[in-house]
């Protein structure tokens, strides 16, 4: 599988032996989780912290976190067992449209079933116990990441004893749905697509480098593209920002799968963490773990409207607020911001060394 090469040297693999179950009922056998740790678990196996990635991250979170990792900082192996997994559905490592399914000896591509976050967060529990975890101290991401957060609250409360979901909702709105269906049908119309049969010699990219530079419109904001970029053009007398958004679709071409991103943002949709519960607010109620919600406040693709909603909703939850120019993607640029958030909360927890 060539997006291999895309993750770190030190990525460790965890098969699991049993068939694993998916919340639609189907069932997929040979389930593999590409993972990745940093310090040592102790004597009671209660000092874990679970990193939590976004759409098109990889288990590799001292690279694109890299600034909240030492001594002292949000993520210290002296004094936690850090885990982070690459997530179900996805192409660096875990089973996913990528994979070979074991009951046809061939890639699974639109065959593999449609996931949702909490059969992701069912999978990273699979590999904490294969990894004798049995308290997490702390569970955080950001985004995609930071839904996983919340249904970690939810599925096993008893071993989560603090979250941090960061620019991320309770349930994927009308709006992120439209966008994510936009992104989608860019995929579609490639000749390439195929209904997602394509081969490795014919990928969908140009659809799926469109859909790109549709997202990072959303990741972004209007004052950091007119910062960056104004009306400024290029040596080709093209806008900086059209040379920008296609290099960010190039980039993504070359790393990511159509059927992965496909299988990704369905499950994004999915999200809702009343889903097959009670109604929206005393599920949120019903979380009892001290919560850092952190909102970005140029995020146009989750805006601070649906963080302030968590923090009415959750009994136990306290409000960070990053302001940044950047729009959704500022929990991957404005990190020194973020690490002292992080650090001064789990100062305030009891349990944290």
């Amino acid at each position: 599988m060539k997006y291999l090469d895309f993750i770190s040297p030190k990525t460790q693999f965890y098969q699991l032996s049993k068939p694993f179950s998916l919340e639609s009922g189907e069932v997929l056998i040979g389930v593999q989780v590409a993972y990745r740790t940093w310090g040592k678990l102790n004597a009671n196996g209660d000092n874990g912290v679970l990193i939590c990635h976004a759409l098109t991250g990889s288990a590799d979170a001292d690279d694109w976190w890299k600034p909240l990792f030492g001594a002292g900082k949000s993520f210290d192996p002296d004094q936690d067992f850090l885990v982070c997994s690459n997530i179900l559905g996805s192409c660096y490592g875990t089973t996913g449209a990528t994979s070979i399914n074991p009951n046809t000896a061939r890639i699974y591509g639109a065959s593999f079933p449609r996931i949702t976050i909490r059969d992701m967060v069912n999978l990273q529990a699979a590999l904490l116990e294969y990894l004798d975890v049995k308290f997490l101290r702390l569970v955080i991401g950001g985004s995609l990441g930071g839904m996983q957060v919340l249904e970690w609250a939810l599925l096993y409360p008893e071993k989560v004893r603090a979250i941090a979901p960061i620019a991320a909702p309770g349930r994927h709105s009308a709006w992120s749905i439209g966008l994510s269906e936009a992104q989608r049908q860019a995929i579609y119309t490639d000749p390439n697509w195929q209904d997602g049969n394509y081969t490795s010699d014919a990928p969908p990219n140009q659809g799926l480098a469109v859909a790109r530079m549709m997202a990072m419109i959303t990741y972004r904001y209007w004052e950091s593209f007119t910062n960056r970029f104004g009306r400024e053009k290029d040596e080709f007398n093209q806008f900086a920002i059209s040379s920008y958004l296609q290099y960010q679709g190039q980039k993504l071409i070359e790393r990511f799968d159509a059927n992965t991103y496909i299988t990704l943002t369905h499950a994004m949709d999915s999200h809702d963490v009343s889903w097959h519960r009670k109604n929206y607010q005393s599920v949120l109620q019903s979380i009892k773990q001290p919560t850092l919600v952190i909102e970005i406040d140029s995020d146009v693709l989750y805006p601070p409207v649906e963080q302030q909603e968590l923090v009415d909703l959750i009994p136990n939850a306290q409000l960070g607020l990053i302001k940044s120019p950047h729009g959704h993607d500022a929990f991957l640029i404005d990190m020194e911001e973020l690490n002292e958030m992080v650090v001064s909360f789990r100062k305030g927890l009891k349990f944290c060394v």
